[in-house]
């Protein structure tokens, strides 16, 4: 991208206020982890004990921070993602005890927005251990040592069955448009509400 994809104007506002506002509307602190610019302007940052691990490194830093037994995590590039969304994935995960629980469009699981149980810690670290820094794998191996299944629900069921709306009507396909390029960035803003001056 050229830049630091937190700090992309989107809507008059930069990827990372995007991605804490999500989670504001959802209800929940927000803080940032991992974070390799400085982005203490907007919210607490979470270092990690070791930099340069990933997006894995800073889930494990930010868990390690918690005393929740829950945690959502969601990365800056996807702006249009519903906090409702966000929400549904935690009460589901809070009413089954699922360590690991994601979201799929498409028929394809996503790896974020992601809701972990902070019992995952020691299982992630140990994933990070190993060179591993993949995190859908690391989910699926902390959810298979703790003999949980992956809980992954379907965003288009949830849809139509009226559980979930998009406050802006995007179907669910938009609502992971992933911001890696400007090409994306440009259909973001495309399909991201124009705030009112």
């Amino acid at each position: 991208m050229g830049a630091d994809k937190a700090l992309l104007p989107l809507s008059g506002k930069p990827l990372i206020a995007h991605a804490l506002g999500i989670l504001q509307q959802a209800g929940l602190p927000a803080s940032i982890a991992g974070a390799r610019s400085p982005l203490s302007a907007f919210a607490p940052v979470i270092e990690e004990a070791e930099p340069d691990q990933g997006p894995l490194g800073g889930i494990c830093a930010a868990l390690a921070s918690t005393t929740a037994r829950w945690a959502v995590f969601l990365p800056v590039d996807l702006p249009l993602l519903p906090a409702a969304l966000v929400t549904y994935l935690l009460l589901h995960a809070r009413t089954t005890g699922q360590a690991v629980t994601l979201a799929s469009v498409g028929g394809f699981a996503q790896t974020f927005p992601v809701v972990l149980a902070r019992a995952v810690l020691p299982l992630l670290q140990a994933e990070l251990g190993a060179g591993r820094r993949g995190c859908f794998s690391a989910f699926q191996a902390a959810a298979s040592s703790l003999a949980h299944p992956l809980s992954v629900l379907d965003v288009e069921l949830l849809v139509q069955s009226g559980q979930l709306v998009h406050p802006h009507r995007l179907t669910p396909a938009l609502w992971f448009l992933n911001v890696n390029s400007p090409a994306d960035l440009r259909r973001a803003h495309a399909h991201h509400p124009t705030p009112i001056a």
